[in-house]
């Protein structure tokens, strides 16, 4: 080809790319980047940060990400949020210029994630538009509604005696193996139809206890209104210490969108135990039992996000039920006080009654619900009033009668009620029951309508009760449920169908009486 012709052909080109590269300009960012000076089991210092915030997500070397905890002079001190054995000194660290964040949203309902967001349940990528800060001021005084609605647990003596309400905290203590996490389940599965979301923030747990818990929360159903944040026990330090804030920041989305939330730590004892050993290797100063000194502020300020909204801000609802484990029945200790401190009451799940087969485990006399009645229906306080102290009484007198052979009628005969008392606040996990259901039980029990019956057929004259009052007293359970106060004659049509569900448990305690 004539170069003439050649150069007639390829100058639309040049022309071309001389305008593209003259209108190209390239935008200059700076970049920090750190180097790692050592590295620790879960954490690690960098240096050359200089301008890094606290709390900020850090890129380190293989996409494994960190969070800048300490923020020393010469120093950052890193939590690592993944056990990445590949970080050496030497690596280098980049700033990404956000704190740490997690998804929020409705496509979160029946997943289980990890702290950051990451399925863990094989259901694929969960797309989420909106990421929010794990750390979040709670809502100010004046943005706070006071706790009148109740929180039904379907559990009786929870129920009756330590009423819980939306937007409350209350912790439940007690050794391990005393059925502190199915009294939290059989909450979550009794939210079914209230319309509560519910998250459940599994914290150093076992695998195989976090397993399980998915397994019943998936075969009854509740996985349709729940989100499952799980750092289990093998997950790094740092995994297990942001968890239950990444699901308050989840709970916060929903109550935000003018929701009720049920949120359960299980539980916050790991949760400090996993501070105390990032605190201790970032070398910030130990004190009571080796715990740093700001552990108060650390749970305080998670549980502070628990509230009932007010009506400008959507009346949602973020009701936290915290669990803590003691050691050889000791309230006293560091972590249990502080957590006792900080809610607004607790269920205490005592070791002896769960040897005794009393279940739940809950001690009357060393559980208590700092909102009280309120947020109890009117109905709870018309049979279940004085029911707390009656009982206490019981149990003070029969560990008393121990020591008595002879016994005047009055003393056996609140013995023989207190038993029976007893033996309806029993309940078997996952057999939760609704608000007319429990009043039903409750009322014959203080009534006395159930002293005739044996002690061994209690649980079938219960069952027989509840059967009743579903298929025989519709209007009037659905009057209870709406929060109506039980009439005269209300009380009296609900002793004649109790008395008619009782008639064979009442012929089988006269045929084993005395001749």
């Amino acid at each position: 080809m004539n170069p003439s012709i050649a150069e007639q052909v390829l100058a639309p080109t040049r022309l071309t790319i001389q305008k593209v590269l003259n209108a190209h300009r390239v935008a200059l960012r700076p970049t920090e980047v750190g180097t790692v000076t050592s590295v620790a089991r879960g954490v690690a210092r960098v240096a050359g940060l200089p301008h890094v915030q606290s709390d900020e997500l850090l890129q380190l070397p293989g996409g494994s990400s960190a969070l800048a905890f300490n923020l020393d002079k010469e120093s950052v001190g890193l939590v690592l949020l993944e056990n990445d054995g590949r970080i050496s000194a030497g690596d280098e660290v980049r700033r990404t210029g956000r704190l740490l964040d997690v998804p929020v949203g409705d496509n979160l309902l029946g997943r289980v994630i990890d702290p950051l967001g990451r399925p863990l349940d094989r259901h694929g990528v969960i797309p989420s538009r909106e990421r929010r800060a794990c750390e979040r001021e709670s809502p100010a005084i004046p943005d706070r509604l006071p706790v009148t609605v109740p929180m039904q647990t379907g559990i009786k003596v929870v129920d009756a005696l330590v009423p819980i309400g939306r937007g409350q905290r209350e912790l439940i203590v007690g050794d391990r193996q005393t059925g502190k996490t199915a009294v939290a389940l059989d909450t979550i599965l009794n939210q079914r139809d209230a319309g509560v979301v519910c998250i459940y923030c599994a914290i150093g747990q076992r695998n195989t206890a976090v397993t399980s818990v998915v397994s019943e929360l998936t075969a009854r159903g509740a996985m349709d209104y729940s989100v499952v944040v799980v750092a289990e026990g093998d997950s790094s330090p740092g995994l297990q210490f942001v968890a239950p804030f990444a699901a308050t920041t989840i709970g916060e989305y929903f109550m935000e969108q003018g929701r009720d939330v049920l949120i359960v730590y299980d539980d916050l004892t790991a949760h400090a135990r996993a501070y105390r050993e990032l605190s201790l290797l970032l070398r910030r100063p130990p004190g009571r039992e080796a715990f740093p000194g700001d552990i108060f502020y650390l749970h305080s300020r998670l549980l502070e996000r628990s509230t009932h909204l007010c009506e400008r801000l959507g009346g949602g609802s973020l009701t936290a039920l915290a669990i803590a484990e003691t050691n050889a029945q000791n309230l006293a200790a560091y972590i249990p006080t502080n957590l006792i401190s900080i809610t607004d009451g607790q269920i205490y799940l005592s070791p002896e009654l769960f040897q005794k087969g009393m279940l739940p485990a809950v001690d009357v006399g060393r559980s208590v619900s700092r909102v009280g009645g309120k947020t109890q229906l009117p109905a709870y306080r018309a049979v279940a009033g004085d029911l707390r102290l009656s009982y206490s009484q019981f149990e003070e007198l029969e560990a008393f009668s121990r020591f008595s052979r002879r016994l005047d009628d009055e003393t056996r005969a609140t013995l023989e009620r207190g038993r029976r008392v007893r033996e309806i606040l029993k309940q078997r996990q996952y057999q939760t029951e609704s608000v007319p259901e429990q009043i039903a039980a409750l009322l014959a029990v203080t009534e006395g309508l159930l002293d005739a019956v044996d002690l061994s057929q209690i649980g079938c004259a219960e069952t027989n009760i509840r059967a009743k009052v579903r298929t025989s007293l519709p209007d009037m359970c659905e009057r209870i449920t709406d929060g109506q106060q039980l009439s005269v004659s209300d009380r009296q049509e609900l002793r004649i169908h109790i008395q008619n569900a009782l008639a064979p448990n009442v012929v089988e305690r006269d045929s084993h009486a005395d001749p």
